[in-house]
C-alpha cells in the first residue's frame, strides 16, 4: 500500500488545546494544506470530554435538553460543520486527523473511507482485537465504514470502536477518526442521555471501548499500533506539534453551544 514517494509527518499533540480549539485546529491544518503551507500530516491527540453533534441534531426540538444533559455529565456539547449524528469522546479516546493537500480531493473521497477504515481495523488487529469494517445495527453516528470489534466470548456482539469522517475542499482533504480505547461507561451514558433527548433510536450495547474486549489495552498501545499501520501507507517522518502552533486559526469547524 505504501506509495513510492509518499511521506507523512506524524505529530503527537501531548496536551489538549480545549474542546472547541482541538476540533477547530484540524480545519486550520486543512486550510493550510489546501494553500500549500502544510505537507501531508498525521496529528494524534487525546481530547477533552466532548459530544460533537451534527447539523441535523442541532435542528431537533430536543437539542437544548441534549446539550444540557452533556454538561451535567461533564461533556462539552459542540456543533460540528460535518454531517452525521452525535458522537462522544474523552481522554480515553484517540483522535486522528490526517490532512493532505490534493489537486482533486473530491475524486477519491469514498475510496479513502474504505482504505483508512481497513487500515485502522488492521491496527486494532495488530493489538489482538477481532476488528472489521462496516456499520453495525443500532450504532451511534452510523456510518458505512465504521470500525467495530467482536466480543470473543459472544461473537454476535459487535461494538463500535472507531468512527470516521471526512472533510473535502478544493485543494485538500481531512480524514478524522475517533478511536474509543478506554473507559466506555461515560461515553455510553452521555450518548444515552443525548439520543433520548433528541428522540433518536439506537442500541447502547453497540457503544464500547477496545479494552472492554481486551482489558489490558490502553491508549498508548493503540496509538503505537495505528502509527505502525500507517507505515504501510507512507514513509513516516517525526514532527513537533509546537511547530504547527504559530499561525492563527482562520477557519472554524465547530460551534460551542451556549448554556440555557
Amino acid at each position: 500500500m505504501q506509495g513510492a514517494n509518499r511521506t507523512l509527518t506524524v505529530v503527537r499533540q501531548q496536551e489538549s488545546l480545549g474542546a472547541t480549539e482541538d476540533l477547530d485546529f484540524g480545519i486550520e491544518l486543512l486550510n493550510r494544506a489546501r494553500r500549500g503551507l502544510l505537507a501531508p500530516t498525521l496529528r494524534l491527540y487525546r481530547p477533552q470530554p466532548t459530544v460533537a453533534f451534527g447539523q441535523r441534531d442541532a435542528k431537533l426540538a430536543g437539542f437544548p435538553a441534549a446539550a444540557e444533559a452533556c454538561r451535567e455529565l461533564g461533556f462539552e456539547p459542540l456543533i460540528r460543520k460535518a454531517g452525521g449524528r452525535a458522537a462522544a469522546y474523552h481522554r480515553g479516546t484517540l483522535v486522528i486527523d490526517h490532512v493532505e493537500p490534493h489537486v482533486d480531493a473530491i475524486a477519491g473521497a469514498k475510496a479513502r473511507f474504505a482504505l483508512f477504515g481497513e487500515l485502522l481495523a488492521g491496527a486494532l488487529r495488530r493489538v489482538g482485537l477481532q476488528a472489521g469494517v462496516g456499520e453495525i445495527p443500532g450504532e451511534y453516528c452510523p456510518g458505512e465504514f465504521s470500525v467495530h470489534g467482536l466480543d470473543p466470548d459472544f461473537p454476535a456482539h459487535q461494538i463500535k470502536l472507531i468512527g470516521t469522517a471526512q472533510r473535502v475542499v478544493s485543494g485538500g482533504w481531512l480524514f478524522s477518526s475517533v478511536v474509543v480505547v478506554e473507559d466506555s461507561a461515560p461515553i455510553r451514558a452521555v450518548l444515552t442521555a443525548s439520543y433520548e433527548a433528541l428522540g433518536l433510536e439506537w442500541d447502547p450495547s453497540t457503544a464500547g471501548a477496545a479494552n472492554d474486549l481486551l482489558p489490558q489495552l490502553d491508549v498508548p498501545a493503540v496509538e503505537d499500533a495505528i502509527i505502525a499501520a500507517y507505515s504501510d501507507y507512507a514513509e513516516l517522518l517525526d514532527g513537533d506539534f509546537r511547530s504547527l502552533m504559530p499561525a492563527a486559526s482562520t477557519v472554524s469547524s465547530a460551534s460551542p453551544v451556549p448554556p440555557l
